[in-house]
């Protein structure tokens, strides 16, 4: 803090460039005049301009050494996808170097970066308490409801968009079989699990971690709600979302787009969208105007008013020469929707899906080219079987 014989002496140094003097005492226009002016004035005196301040994932972390960082996982998981393998095999650099070279390690300071702690720390919550994704699952369609289940996802950045990707693709999205033919069956599903990675992965890069919040990943009996702490950042405002968009987080999204969790060219929220009305939940809704955060919901599609349009067997099947689709082995079944979905496919790789030996495979196989249902195409080496007929 200036002391009051400092002040003095600035104020009588009328070329002093870190004071910055108004004609009034009341008139709050003019303050706010003064103030502008000082900011753009600021000089070197162990300051930034504005325009130079560097993200806050680019900071050093002065609290954290090399130590606490995962080498293993930088060099194992990060590196050969974020570098090309012969410049990489030319890479003799130490540790520090490399880290530094792609921000995460700070040399002046001799420390990681908020985005080395983020990416590859052994424990970040030791450093950034809230860099965590809290799940509840609500019994009814308010936060007053009764919780069902409620846990805590930390860890590394890599680790963690891993474990909600699997989270939600095992204990999230149901799946409901709806017979196409006599043959096949289809699945409805009550939610999109890219869209909702991708909204999970947008969180984990666009919120602040300056903002003592956890991200919130809300799952309600009729919606999914995933609400990050820190609004639309810089370009991006609600007239422009999603076409135009700012990373408040550079460094963290280049981690999860060498990784392959999100699409850094505005393109995904467009493509979740897409993927919401394709699947039958409708478009997500953004909250873009409350203040200190970006929220977004997810309606659920209810599978289960579905109604079953079963036909009779073969109605939706074209074939000729009268060829019988009834009687057929379970088996045999579903070896033809492995080839109706693949066609090309071998007797190899049908053994792999089916996890049957490919000499009971090539026995049914065998069957149903026998029953005119299927045939090979291609050469003996590199051929393939496809069916005979076409669902319409």
């Amino acid at each position: 803090m200036l002391s009051k014989e400092k002040i003095q002496e600035l104020i009588a140094d009328m070329e002093s460039d870190r004071i910055e003097r108004t004609t009034s005492t009341t008139d709050t226009d003019k303050f706010g005049e003064a103030i502008c002016a000082f900011s753009n004035d600021i000089a070197n005196h162990k300051e930034k301009r504005t325009a130079n301040i560097t993200t806050f994932d680019e900071f050093p972390f002065t609290r954290a050494t090399l130590d606490d960082l995962d080498i293993e996982l930088f060099k194992r998981k990060y590196l050969p996808k974020a570098i090309d393998s012969k410049v990489l095999a030319g890479d003799n650099r130490d540790v520090k170097m490399q880290l530094a070279s792609l921000r995460f390690y700070d040399l002046r300071s001799d420390c990681p970066t908020v985005a080395g702690v983020l990416a590859f720390g052994h424990n970040i919550r030791l450093f950034l308490p809230v860099a965590y994704v809290q799940y509840v699952k609500f019994e009814g369609k308010e936060i007053y409801s009764n919780v069902i289940a409620d846990m805590q996802f930390h860890g590394n950045m890599i680790t963690l968009a891993e474990d909600l990707d699997r989270f939600t693709k095992l204990n999230i999205i149901k799946k409901r079989p709806i017979p196409v033919s006599a043959l096949f069956e289809d699945y409805v599903y009550n939610y999109s699990d890219w869209a909702i990675r991708e909204f999970l992965m947008n969180a984990l890069m666009h919120r602040s971690y300056e903002i003592n919040s956890p991200i919130k990943f809300y799952q309600y009996a009729d919606r999914i709600e995933i609400i990050n702490p820190g609004g639309l950042y810089g370009n991006a405002r609600p007239e422009n979302f999603p076409h135009v968009s700012d990373y408040r987080n550079p460094t963290l999204a280049e981690v999860l787009r060498v990784m392959g969790s999100v699409n850094r060219f505005t393109r995904g929220v467009t493509t979740a969208q897409q993927e919401l009305i394709k699947n039958g939940n409708g478009a997500a809704i953004f909250d873009l105007n409350t203040l200190g955060v970006f929220g977004v919901t997810i309606r659920e599609k209810n599978i289960e008013e579905i109604p079953v349009d079963y036909q009779n067997p073969g109605d939706n099947v074209k074939h000729g020469n009268g060829l019988n689709l009834e009687g057929l082995l379970n088996i045999e079944r579903e070896i033809l929707q492995v080839i109706y979905s693949e066609e090309g496919i071998n007797r190899i790789k049908i053994s792999e899906i089916l996890n049957k030996p490919p000499r009971t495979i090539m026995r049914y196989i065998t069957s149903l080219r026998e029953k005119g249902l299927i045939e090979f195409f291609g050469t003996l080496k590199h051929g393939g079987y496809r069916t005979t007929f076409k669902l319409s």
